[in-house]
């Protein structure tokens, strides 16, 4: 479900953005030559960035989670030494 909000609110923006950048006449139904050039250029910019940016989150993801259990595991570790319980 956060995947697909995520990429709705990734593509909403990316439309936005090159609707902004490259629309410039709303007077005709249809895209001018230089206006479909435009947002193939920036949707495809965009696009390639976010590629990018998965690509680094993927390569450091098993880090970050080896971190974050690691952190877990500290901060377990003195909850977990306290006095034995009775009948031990």
């Amino acid at each position: 479900l956060f995947q697909l909000r995520d990429f709705l609110l990734v593509y909403n923006r990316m439309t936005e953005l090159c609707f902004q950048h490259c629309v410039s006449n709303l007077n005709y139904r249809l895209l001018t030559g230089s206006e479909e050039r435009c947002l193939d250029g920036c949707a495809g910019k965009l696009v390639h960035a976010n590629h990018r940016l998965m690509r680094a989150y993927v390569a450091l993801m098993p880090s970050i989670m080896q971190r974050r259990v690691a952190d877990y595991e500290a901060s377990a570790a003195p909850a977990g030494q306290g006095p034995a319980p009775e009948g031990a």
